[in-house]
């Protein structure tokens, strides 16, 4: 009991005692419940923050594993991440498409995964057995140790129990390896032409009155048949030079639309350019190109393209409101997608979507299309801050006078990643 009275005294003279205190000290009433206030709006802005960013980072894929689709709900940044998540039991042969660093930025984006298959490569009769998923031919083959030249030709074929194969093929048919020797330069060139004279005209050689060839021009072509062209009572030299590799782009209606994959690197030519040259007192004056020859031929990239378009229903209403062309939807759909992922309060630079603009003012970009400065959009509506529909308008004008039209602008971000 003493003890209870004891406590009880203590706690009076406590309270009174802070009372005194604050009675002293005013301002540490206001000051505590502005510490509580800032408190409170920073939980609920972080709270905002937190929401609007789940939002904008949340993804549907579609994922073809052998052809079997699943929709996938996710929250990776690359196609890698949503691979690495997945119990796939991918082996190296296996192909992903497009690459593993590509960025998941728009919805009902396409992931495609190939299986490899047995591949037998007959190379001049000799077979090897090999896996793989690669669906170019030249690929395959070097996948299964094979050297390939330039100017061989690859093909897939289906094998035959005739020929003792099962599955698919991968036919070679090699090139003949010639020694060529042009005005006193080796080379060996590769061809399928079957005379001297068709070797000739395939490398873009042109016989002149001073110019001396061996063999005959009617003579075929056997593997490493020494051809000699000279040049006779003229100074000549020879530099080779290399031939840029092409890029050949097809076509894939299984890549979404704006996505890539490279099916086969390239890989550059050579030529061979022949200079007469002209001297005075054993100085050079002059050079003129006399030959230009191909030695070996560039290996074309190949590059597929997506084409495949699944564009969100709630974008579609959007671009429907705003006066867009259904045929365009593909392509706004990327371009706002890889912008601004479809947040129009968006300003440059940030990484969420604020649930309300802090200044929609900003001379950088901003909202859907990212119109530097914003206030641009004032031409399309009063309400261009926070309207979808107005910011697609302006958008729509912006497409057709920078770039002609929304395709225009679509193929000006493919190559520049900006428009």
């Amino acid at each position: 009991m003493h003890l209870k009275i004891k406590f009880l005294e203590r706690y009076r003279e406590a309270h009174r005692h802070s009372r005194v205190h604050i009675y002293k000290r005013p301002y540490l009433v206001p000051l505590a419940g502005l510490l509580i206030g800032l408190i409170i709006v920073g939980i609920i802005t972080h709270f905002r923050t937190t929401k609007a960013s789940i939002a904008s980072d949340s993804h549907v894929v579609y994922l073809f594993d052998s052809g079997k689709k699943q929709t996938l709900d996710v929250h990776s940044e690359t196609v890698g991440e949503v691979i690495n998540k997945l119990p796939l039991n991918l082996i190296p042969q296996d192909v992903v498409e497009p690459s593993l660093d590509t960025r998941i930025v728009q919805d009902n984006f396409r992931i495609n995964i190939y299986r490899a298959r047995p591949v037998t490569v007959v190379d001049n009769g000799v077979k090897t057995v090999t896996v793989t998923a690669q669906k170019s031919p030249r690929v395959a083959a070097q996948d299964a140790g094979v050297t390939v030249y330039p100017e061989d030709n690859t093909s897939f074929e289906q094998g035959s129990l005739r020929e003792n194969t099962i599955g698919e093929e991968v036919v070679i048919d090699r090139a003949t390896p010639i020694a060529f020797t042009l005005y006193g330069t080796p080379l060996t060139v590769r061809t399928h032409s079957k005379t001297v004279a068709e070797l000739l005209q395939e490398k873009n050689v042109h016989l002149r009155k001073d110019d001396t060839l061996t063999p005959a021009p009617e003579t075929p072509l056997t593997p490493g048949i020494q051809v000699t062209l000279v040049r006779n009572g003229t100074q000549v030299a020879t530099v080779q030079e290399d031939i840029p590799a092409p890029v050949q782009y097809i076509s894939d209606p299984n890549l979404s639309l704006g996505a890539s994959a490279v099916r086969q690197a390239g890989a550059p030519g050579k030529q061979a350019v022949t200079y007469q040259i002209v001297t005075q007192n054993g100085k050079e004056t002059s050079r003129t190109v006399l030959q230009t020859t191909r030695i070996q031929e560039p290996v074309p990239q190949i590059v597929a393209r997506g084409t495949a378009i699944y564009v969100n229903g709630d974008h579609t209403a959007l671009m429907a409101a705003a006066g867009i062309s259904s045929g365009d939807y593909g392509y706004v759909d990327y371009i706002v997608s890889h912008e601004s992922g479809w947040c129009p309060t968006k300003a440059q630079g940030e990484h969420y979507c604020p649930a309300a603009p802090d200044n929609q003012y900003t001379p950088n970009g901003y909202g859907l299309c990212q119109s530097t400065p914003g206030t641009k959009m004032a031409t399309a509506g009063a309400d261009w801050g926070t309207n979808p529909i107005t910011q697609l308008r302006w958008c729509s004008g912006y497409a057709r006078g920078a770039y002609g039209s929304w395709g225009g602008a679509y193929n000006h971000w493919i190559n520049y990643h900006w428009w």
